[in-house]
């Protein structure tokens, strides 16, 4: 006997990236930054007081949506801060949709989208991006109450120009949120159509750019209107005294952000290159990551043969990517012994020598 509602019963749930814990290993399977957090965020960290624990925590965390705001060029009622951007996919989702509101994403992407969409019992309307990763037109006649579009997409790193969101934002009926988890490592970014469309969220993410992943730390920038309905749906203290005092100085140490971001885009173009050399299909990214197409093998074979040396990329058995593996950029060591262990795989042809 089950106890949970047919729609949870039903559903899988969400299958994040595999977590190892041997210090040894080169982890570029969860698109973490390779870098450390700010030293200004450790030293917030040593002056954390006991009554900060004590206490419970702003429950919007002003602190953090001033900084943001300023950052942005916002005001602090346009940020609501969120347990990481998966927070705020699952509010936008309880929010907007139901039965009879369904929400809408092109595909491939961020595979939480329709777990979400099961757990909140409403229809996911899933387009098929174009042959290039283009905005598909018929995102925009789905009639869906919320549309999400991951931006810079994941898994594929592809971007879709700022004026195609412009203009999907001005053709749809209900709400445009775009998933920005990613944009640290774009040239452009979607905060703009916030002063212009009362129907767009941006969703921003600590985890990339900044190295906070394990904070879990992320942010919406919205009109005041879509804020203080968002605010209505999130939990009562959503974000934690520690979580906010750190992200707030994270965000305010721009200088040491840029530097790390520097970094990882010149990696990536250099780990682009050497895939390429291998005979991997790389697209260009604008994200922390590239998504490699294996020419003549087995995606799935490569995976498991880097696994088994200790190195971990992300490989999905789904539709359209199984000959693909994404791959996030590591530190130039690590973006080392990821080409030197393919280059040993490849040429064994199969069997791990």
């Amino acid at each position: 006997m089950s106890y949970f509602r047919d729609n949870v019963e039903r559903t899988a749930g969400y299958t994040p990236g595999f977590q190892p814990k041997a210090p040894e290993v080169v982890k570029l399977n969860t698109n973490e930054n390779p870098y450390p957090p700010s030293p200004r965020v450790m030293k917030t960290l040593a002056r954390i007081k006991p009554e900060q624990l004590r206490r419970y925590p702003d429950p919007l965390g002003n602190a953090f949506r001033e900084a943001a705001a300023e950052l942005n060029g916002v005001r602090p009622e346009n940020i609501m801060c969120c347990n990481g951007g998966d927070d705020l996919l699952s509010i936008a989702i309880r929010a907007f949709c139901d039965e009879r509101r369904p929400l809408a994403y092109p595909v491939p992407t961020y595979s939480l989208y329709p777990v979400l969409a099961r757990l909140q019992d409403c229809r996911a309307i899933e387009i098929p991006f174009g042959e290039k990763f283009d905005l598909p037109a018929q995102l925009a006649m789905t009639g869906a109450a919320l549309t999400m579009v991951c931006n810079p997409n994941a898994p594929t790193g592809s971007v879709v120009p700022v004026e195609e969101l412009a203009s999907l934002a001005d053709r749809l009926a209900g709400v445009l949120l775009v998933d920005e988890a990613y944009v640290d490592f774009a040239e452009q970014n979607c905060a703009s159509l916030v002063r212009d469309f009362e129907n767009v969220i941006v969703l921003r993410s600590l985890s990339k750019g900044y190295s906070l992943a394990g904070l879990r730390f992320g942010y919406a920038i919205a009109q005041k209107d879509l804020i203080d309905g968002l605010i209505k749906v999130k939990d009562s203290y959503n974000v934690d005294a520690l979580a906010i005092a750190l992200a707030t100085t994270a965000l305010k140490d721009q200088a040491y952000f840029r530097r790390n971001v520097e970094k990882i885009k010149k990696q990536r173009e250099v780990l682009s290159e050497q895939l390429r050399s291998l005979g991997f299909a790389v697209p260009d990214s604008r994200s922390n990551f590239v998504f490699a197409r294996v020419a003549d093998d087995s995606a799935a074979r490569i995976h498991e043969q880097l696994a088994q040396r200790n190195i971990f990329v992300r490989y999905w058995n789904a539709p359209g990517i199984q000959d693909k593996l994404r791959i996030s950029v590591g530190t130039k060591e690590q973006n080392a012994k990821l080409i030197s262990a393919l280059k040993e795989i490849l040429s064994a042809g199969g069997d791990k020598s």
